[in-house]
């Protein structure tokens, strides 16, 4: 029994290194430029212990999302977490998260957006991976007059949030990236003022 839990204990520490290297090659060479190989290499690990844990680069990726929605789900339970998007601090307060959680996930979430521009299987994969997010945005906007569907302008809303961070990321202080998100969403979806 001990034996049993001394491999499962390595099993996670060896995926966790794998998980750990690829993002650093990602970030050196993008993920399409990525090869197993160059993972293993940077992990330290035979290209065989790569297959005992994902049977391919997007398997690995889908793992990492996976990761990252986790992620995603604890700030919700936060007790700062509001669905009053008629409140502007509760936009912001999505807006913000959302923010922040790509500072810190920005090469993973680049190294989906390849992958997903690439391969329109992996894309539905993601699709389907993220629909609680968007649902989750959609309840909460689902209380609004709204321009469109709740389903509808929740899409509108991740799309905006996730192409505004990967474009202004670099550019802009965050405050003010987060200030003027916030805002332009506010007004969008029936809000009024600053």
């Amino acid at each position: 029994m001990a034996e049993w839990g001394v491999r499962k204990q390595r099993a996670a520490q060896t995926e966790a290194e794998l998980k750990a290297a690829a993002i650093r090659v990602f970030e050196r060479v993008g993920y399409l430029n990525a090869k197993i190989t160059d993972i293993t290499a940077e992990a330290g690990r035979a290209t065989g212990s790569f297959y005992q844990h994902f049977t391919s680069k997007e398997k690995l990726l889908e793992a990492l999302l996976a990761d990252l929605l986790r992620e995603g789900d604890e700030s919700a339970a936060r007790e700062e977490h509001s669905d009053d998007f008629a409140d502007r601090a509760a936009v912001r307060y999505h807006v913000a998260a959302f923010w922040g959680f790509y500072r810190r996930h920005r090469v993973v979430m680049d190294a989906l957006r390849q992958a997903a521009i690439v391969d329109p299987e992996f894309e539905r994969v993601v699709q389907s991976m993220m629909a609680p997010d968007r649902e989750h945005i959609a309840a909460h906007l689902a209380k609004l007059d709204l321009p469109g569907a709740p389903l509808v302008v929740a899409s509108m809303f991740n799309a905006l949030v996730y192409t505004f961070a990967a474009e202004w990321m670099s550019k802009m202080p965050d405050d003010e990236a987060i200030e003027t998100l916030t805002s332009f969403i506010h007004r969008g979806i029936g809000g009024s003022g600053r």
